[in-house]
C-alpha cells in the first residue's frame, strides 16, 4: 500500500507503529519468496500411451512462458495404454495427488477429469465438440473449471472425406472406423454421412473400442467390398497408427485421417490441425491459470491453421496423383 502526501503535512510514525510495519513488511517478504519458489504440479491424463502425444511440445511451451521442469514445475503423467475403462481411476489419482492444474488429452479423458474434479483446474486437449459433449457451456464463456483446445474434428470430417474422394474418384463405398466409446465420435460420423449422401457415397459403419478389434474391422471392410476407410478422430487410433496403415496397405484399401501422425506411419493423407501446435499452445493456458486466471473465464479456442499432409510412397503405391488431391 502507498500513501500519497501533500502540501507541508509529515507522516508521523509511533516506534511501536514502525516495529510493526517491519514485521508485516517482513512477512510480506517471506510470502514472495515462497511463492517464487513454488514447484507447480501439472497432471497429464491421457487414454493412449506416453510415446503417442507430443509431450516435449507442451514442455517447450512452459519453458518459453518460464516453467522449467525440476524448478519451479513437475509433471505427474497417467496413461491408458488404449483402456478408456482406467480412465476415471487414473484421473482420480490426479485429483487425490492434488495437482494444480489437470491436462486430459481427448473427449474421454477430458470427461474422466471433468467426473473427477469440479474445483481442480482441467486444461483440455484436442476434445472434438466440448459443447456437445458437455464439458463447457459455450466456447466464448465455459462456465465451470474445463477450458482449452478444441480440435473441431466434427467441423472437417467431410472434408477429409471430400479429399478422399479426390485421391479415388471412383470411390463409391467407404468404411468409417470409430470408436463408439469417444463421446465426441457421433458428432464426427453425422457429418462424414451427411457428406457421403452429397457425394453419393455408401458408409459401412466399422466400430473398434479395443485394439482386438482391428484385425476384423479390417476383414468386415474388405467383406462389404469398400473402396477406402475414413477414420474419426480417436486417441486409440492415433496409438495404432502403425498396425492401422499397416492393415490398409495389406487390404489395399486408401484412407484419411485426422491427425498426421497416421500419415507418417504409413496412412495415405490427413487433413486437420497438428497435436504439436495444440499441446504448445496448452502451455498458454497452463500458465494463465497458474497466475490467477479461472477456466470458466478463458474461452475455449478453435484452430485456425489446418494442414493436409500426404504420404508419398503410400500415394505411389495406390496410384494416386498428388494433383488429385491438393486442391
Amino acid at each position: 500500500m502507498h500513501a500519497n502526501w501533500s502540501g507541508r503535512a509529515r507522516p508521523i510514525v509511533h516506534r511501536g507503529a514502525f516495529a510493526l510495519a517491519l514485521i508485516i513488511l517482513a512477512s510480506s517478504l517471506g510470502a514472495s519468496a515462497q511463492q517464487a519458489g513454488k514447484v507447480y504440479r501439472i497432471g497429464f491424463l491421457g487414454g493412449a500411451s506416453a510415446g503417442d502425444v507430443p509431450l516435449p511440445s507442451l514442455r517447450e511451451g512452459l519453458r518459453e512462458l518460464g516453467y522449467v521442469q525440476g524448478k519451479n514445475v513437475a509433471f505427474e503423467y497417467r496413461f491408458a495404454e488404449d483402456k478408456n475403462e482406467r480412465l476415471p481411476g487414473l484421473a482420480a489419482e490426479l485429483v487425490r495427488s492434488k495437482v494444480d492444474v489437470i491436462l486430459p488429452h481427448g473427449s474421454p479423458a477430458t470427461r474422466a477429469a471433468k467426473q473427477a474434479t469440479n474445483t481442480i483446474p482441467i486444461v483440455m486437449v484436442g476434445a472434438g465438440d466440448p459443447v456437445g459433449t458437455g464439458f463447457v457451456v459455450s466456447l466464448a464463456r465455459p462456465g465451470g473449471n474445463v477450458t482449452g483446445l478444441s480440435t473441431i474434428s466434427a467441423g472437417l470430417a467431410a472434408k477429409r472425406l471430400e479429399l478422399l474422394k479426390g485421391a479415388v474418384p471412383k470411390l463409391s463405398r467407404v468404411a468409417v472406423l470409430w470408436n463408439p466409446a469417444n463421446p465426441s465420435g457421433r458428432p464426427q460420423l453425422k457429418e462424414t454421412e451427411a457428406a457421403a449422401r452429397s457425394l453419393d457415397i455408401e458408409t459401412q459403419l466399422v466400430e473398434v473400442r479395443d485394439p482386438k478389434e482391428l484385425e476384423s474391422a479390417f476383414s468386415a471392410m474388405l467383406k462389404a467390398r469398400a473402396g477406402a476407410f475414413t477414420v474419426i478422430a480417436d486417441p486409440l487410433f492415433l496409438s495404432q497408427r502403425r498396425r492401422i496403415a499397416d492393415l490398409g496397405m495389406t487390404k489395399g484399401l486408401p484412407s484419411v485421417f485426422a491427425r498426421n501422425e497416421n500419415v507418417e506411419a504409413g496412412g495415405l493423407m490427413s487433413y486437420g490441425p497438428t497435436l504439436a501446435d495444440l499441446f504448445r499452445h496448452a502451455a498458454v493456458y497452463v500458465d494463465k491459470i497458474l497466475k490467477g486466471a479461472k477456466p470458466e473465464d478463458l474461452p475455449v479456442e478453435e484452430p485456425t491453421r489446418m494442414h493436409l499432409v500426404i504420404n508419398q510412397k503410400t500415394a505411389k503405391t495406390f496410384s494416386v496423383s498428388c494433383q488429385a488431391i491438393c486442391f
